[in-house]
């Protein structure tokens, strides 16, 4: 069995929550552990005809047979975490749920600071909901913990140990990324970025899962580009030519319109070195080209294949998942033939 980790590959809104979704219902792995920054991120799961739009749940959550895990390095609000469970009460979440005892908590005084702050609210275009002051908090070793908090006491366990001993017994252990690859802080458009790295090798080190545990890394990049609020973005186009292209787009945290701009392929080079990838998963490909609800490579037409096919010769990493539609149906699945 395989430990494997998703990451974004550009500016989030990559389409992860879908790959995640068809990952998990198709792969069936032991443990879905959620990895990056906490609920600033937003991933949309469309699941039997419904849509959900989740910020600490692991998107793999329609797989039943999993334990759900939320990493040491994710920041928890519990009030998001708490309304997850309501949400998904007939997924089973709540009794899924584990925590880990280090994962560092976001109170009102956290998201009231990011929502005032003029440099973080106005020129960075934070989402507000508290994690660029909690990580502060947390590197100046004044936050609480999740220990420290008797509400979520029947969720904490050690995520770490039960990962590793997941892996060691054979078991398959799938770790979730949020945002993207170009929102790093060290990585990213700095000072346009997140509170924190967001590369699979950190992803790795927020669930406890040591490098050499790590089999496969599955990068995530939609067919254009897509980015909300402020920061360089070399091939964004205008929100014109964006709507006459049908690329309309919404923040699933903020409601915020996204900005939009055509596949960056320097980009993608450059996301692939530095997370290590091993796959890439395309999405949104039928936005683009006609291929809505495609399944089958054969049936995509020569221009579709060509656009793949340069974006594997130019990164070196094979196109495994391509995604031609919302529904998990709506995917051509290439592994067994590429890997």
């Amino acid at each position: 069995m395989t430990c494997s980790i998703l990451v974004g590959g550009a500016w989030g809104d990559e389409g992860k929550g879908k790959c995640i979704t068809y990952l998990c219902d198709n792969d069936k792995p032991d443990i879905i552990a959620r990895a990056g920054v906490g609920p600033n991120a937003g991933h949309s799961v469309e699941f039997n005809g419904e849509k959900y739009g989740l910020r600490l749940t692991p998107s793999g959550f329609v797989h039943t047979g999993a334990k759900l895990m939320i990493g040491a390095g994710v920041l928890v609000n519990p009030d998001v975490l708490f309304k997850e469970f309501e949400d998904l009460k007939k997924y089973n979440v709540k009794e899924r749920m584990c925590v880990d005892p280090r994962c560092a908590i976001i109170n009102e005084d956290h998201m009231t600071r990011d929502k005032n702050s003029e440099h973080l609210a106005k020129k960075i275009g934070s989402t507000g909901s508290g994690c660029g002051p909690a990580n502060s908090d947390r590197v100046m070793r004044t936050i609480d913990l999740a220990r420290d908090i008797p509400e979520l006491e029947e969720y904490i366990t050690d995520v770490s140990l039960a990962c590793n001993e997941a892996i060691d017994n054979g078991e398959e252990v799938f770790i979730e990324g949020s945002q993207g690859f170009a929102l790093s802080l060290y990585y990213g458009t700095y000072p346009f970025v997140t509170s924190k790295d967001t590369t699979a090798s950190t992803f790795a080190a927020d669930v406890g899962v040591g490098p050499t545990k790590v089999d496969e890394v599955i990068a995530v990049f939609k067919s254009y580009i897509s980015r909300v609020g402020e920061g360089p973005f070399p091939t964004e186009m205008t929100q014109e030519e964006a709507e006459s292209k049908g690329l309309e787009e919404y923040g699933v945290v903020t409601g915020r319109r996204r900005r939009i701009g055509y596949f960056d392929m320097e980009l993608a080079k450059e996301s692939c070195r530095i997370n290590g990838a091993t796959q890439i998963a395309l999405t949104c490909v039928d936005k683009l080209f006609d291929c809505a609800r495609v399944q089958d490579y054969d049936e995509l037409s020569a221009e579709t294949k060509a656009f793949i096919e340069n974006i594997q010769n130019e990164t070196g990493v094979p196109v495994t998942i391509i995604s031609t539609g919302p529904d998990l149906k709506d995917t051509i699945d290439l592994r067994k033939e590429l890997l």
